[in-house]
Formats: C-alpha cells, sequence, structure tokens
C-alpha cells in the first residue's frame, strides 16, 4: 500500500512537467499548449522540536514520518481548493471527521469552531480590500488540527498562509509548541488582514459622506453597495468571538501554555475592535442613507416649488394675453361686421355712423379693460 501511494503522486507530477509534441499538420496554425494545472499541494513539512526536517512530495510520505513512533513531529499540509478525492485519502490517514471534511469540500461556510475527539475543524473568513475596484475580497479557509497534524485547506488567493508558516519557521519555540500555536499565527494573519480592510471601507464611507452632499444621483446605489459589504464583513469578523471564546474556555483543559494564551487574548481583543468599528460602519451608513433620503426628498420638493411657481408665473402671462385679446376681440367684431359688402345693412347710410361705431368699439374696449383691471388680470 505504501508503494502504490507514492508512486501515484510522481506520476501525476511528471504528466504535469511533460510538454505537449508539437502540431506538424501542414497549413494550419500552430497550437498552444495549455498550461499546466495550479498543484494543489502548495506545501508539505514535517517539523521536530520546531524546526522543519523534512519536505515529502506526497500526503502519503509526510504520514509515514509520523508512524515511527516520535512524540515531537508534527506534519502541516497546505491544501489549495483540493479535489474530493485527495481530502478523502487524508482522511482516511489522519482519522477527519466525516461532516467536518463534507464541509471543506462544499465550502461556503459561515466561520465557526468544532472539537471532534482529539481534532479541531475550524472555518475562517479572510478579507482584503482591492484598491483597484475599492471591494472587500472575502476568502475562505478551513483548519484540521490534530496533536501532530496541521491542515490548511483553502479556497481563495487570501489569507496567503506561506506568510504564516515562514514567520513560524523562524520562531522555532513557538512552533515546537504544536498545532496551537500554528492555530494561533493563522488567527492573527486573519485579524491582521482586517485592518486594512476596515481602513479601506473607512475611506468609502467619508468618499461617499461628500457625495451625498454634493447631489450626486449614484450615491444611493453605492450605499447600498457598501452597507452589503460591510454587512459580509461583519458576518465574517463577528463569529471569531465566538471561537475565540471556546479556544479560551479550553486552556485549562488542554494545558496551553501562558504565553498562547496571552496571544490568543490579544488577537480577542483585535477581533472585539474590528467588530466596534464594524458595526459603527454599519449605523453610519444607516444614518448616511437616512441624510441621503431627506437631501433627495428636500431637492425634489425645490423642484415642484420652482415647476409650481413658474406655473404660475405662466398662469399670469395667460390671464394677461386673454385679456388683451378679449378687449381686442370687441372692435374686431364690429369692423368685421361691417365691413361686409351688404347694400341692407342698418345705420350703413346714415352720416353719424362711423364715428358712433368708433365711440361704441372704444367704450367696450374701455369696459373690458376696467374689468380685467379690476380683477388683477391686467
Amino acid at each position: 500500500m505504501t508503494d502504490r501511494r507514492r508512486s501515484t503522486p510522481r506520476a501525476a507530477l511528471s504528466t504535469l512537467t511533460r510538454r505537449p509534441r508539437p502540431v506538424l499538420v501542414p497549413r494550419l496554425p500552430e497550437v498552444a499548449p495549455e498550461p499546466a494545472p495550479r498543484s494543489r499541494l502548495v506545501d508539505n513539512a514535517v517539523y521536530a522540536a520546531g524546526r522543519r526536517i523534512a519536505t515529502p512530495a506526497s500526503p502519503a510520505e509526510s504520514h509515514e514520518w509520523l508512524t515511527e513512533g516520535f512524540d515531537d513531529r508534527m506534519v502541516w499540509l497546505g491544501l489549495y481548493r483540493p479535489e474530493p478525492g485527495e481530502l478523502g485519502e487524508l482522511a482516511e490517514q489522519y482519522g477527519l471527521p466525516e461532516l467536518a471534511v463534507e464541509d471543506a469540500i462544499k465550502a461556503h461556510q459561515r466561520p465557526k469552531f468544532e472539537r471532534y475527539g482529539d481534532t479541531l475543524f475550524v472555518v475562517l473568513k479572510a478579507a482584503r480590500y482591492l484598491d483597484a475596484v475599492e471591494e472587500v475580497d472575502f476568502g475562505e479557509l478551513h483548519l484540521f488540527l490534530g496533536k501532530d497534524f496541521v491542515i490548511t485547506v483553502r479556497h481563495s488567493e487570501s489569507p496567503d498562509l506561506s506568510r504564516v508558516r515562514r514567520r513560524l519557521e523562524s520562531d522555532p519555540e513557538l512552533l515546537a509548541r504544536g498545532s496551537e500555536a500554528v492555530l494561533y499565527a493563522i488567527l492573527d494573519a486573519v485579524v491582521d488582514g482586517y485592518a486594512p480592510v476596515v481602513a479601506g471601507l473607512e475611506n468609502d464611507i467619508d468618499e461617499i459622506e461628500v457625495e451625498v452632499f454634493r447631489g450626486d444621483p449614484q450615491v444611493s446605489r453605492r450605499i447600498y453597495e457598501l452597507s452589503q459589504e460591510v454587512v459580509d464583513f461583519q458576518r465574517a469578523a463577528q463569529p471569531l468571538t465566538g471561537i475565540l471564546a471556546a479556544i479560551t474556555a479550553g486552556f485549562d483543559k488542554y494545558g496551553v501554555g501562558e504565553d498562547l494564551q496571552s496571544y490568543l487574548r490579544d488577537v480577542a481583543d483585535h477581533v472585539t475592535q474590528v467588530n466596534e468599528r464594524v458595526e459603527g460602519f454599519r449605523l453610519q451608513l444607516r444614518d448616511i442613507l437616512t441624510v441621503n433620503a431627506t437631501l433627495v426628498a428636500q431637492r425634489q420638493n425645490d423642484e415642484i416649488r420652482e415647476l409650481t411657481e413658474a406655473s404660475i408665473a405662466q398662469g399670469e402671462e395667460v390671464k394677461k394675453i386673454s385679456a388683451w385679446a378679449a378687449i381686442l376681440f370687441a372692435p374686431t367684431l364690429v369692423g368685421t361686421v361691417y365691413g361686409m359688402n351688404f347694400d341692407h345693412m342698418p345705420e350703413l347710410h346714415w352720416q353719424l355712423g362711423y364715428p358712433a361705431a368708433l365711440v361704441a368699439m372704444l367704450a367696450v374696449s374701455i369696459v373690458l379693460y376696467l374689468v380685467f383691471r379690476r380683477r388683477d388680470w391686467i
């Protein structure tokens, strides 16, 4: 069984490094070879007394180092989006709980801390702020921790566990404390990664406040999107309080050293600060949304008032035009009637007819003018 497990990953690696033969078909363009798939085993190390003593080529080989009867050895496997079969093999070798393995395969889990006998299963949500698009990118990390092994399963680019590994390898005394030290270092790295996110969200909120008072029509959409990011960030950071409380509760039972206890308390303090800032962001965005709605309503009222004033002004102009049209209509009507070419019309041959018509037209115009003036139409 041991030889078969060793040969399988070596054969797989050899197929990855083998270059495809060039296509020699005439009059056809050359086909570029597809890039080799990224290795799912990011790092594989065996430690003794806090120092790396081996870097096996496969998880099966690293597990063999634990079967030689040395109590100070620890295996740390780092996986990136592994296949279900790979996790299944690790579950058989290290006795991983079935339910936890299913969660690690499916991903999209909320942060949690579960204990299955001597094995811990921890789910963490990392976050990073993308300056180019001004968005928060979330990553998911699954941890399996036993007495002599640590298995990390990442489903995103963050967090960068290579930095955590280098940090621990530079401090053998801390790494010699086993999987508990690895758990502390990863928690510390995840929480430290929240600081740039908090700063980025704070800067975005400051920009939104300026846009709100400038009257930017797109600010409502940005407030909503940023509120969703804050809620997602809160869902990632808030459960860490319960996770750290559960870890702290087992200090005495599992004999955690005083230095690790102080480290974890420091991480818990940072988580509390982050949660307080995020809750403040959520309330601040709620108030900004209320203020924006008030300002939008105020601007709409101003626009309605301006339209009403313009409509009233137009009505006044219409009344003036109507009044003068009525005044001019009376003499126009008289002139039109007597302008018709008929022989038999009243007062047609009357000598005073012309002056009388002029007086009548003037009198009617004056009367209409006085009536409209009294009604403030003119």
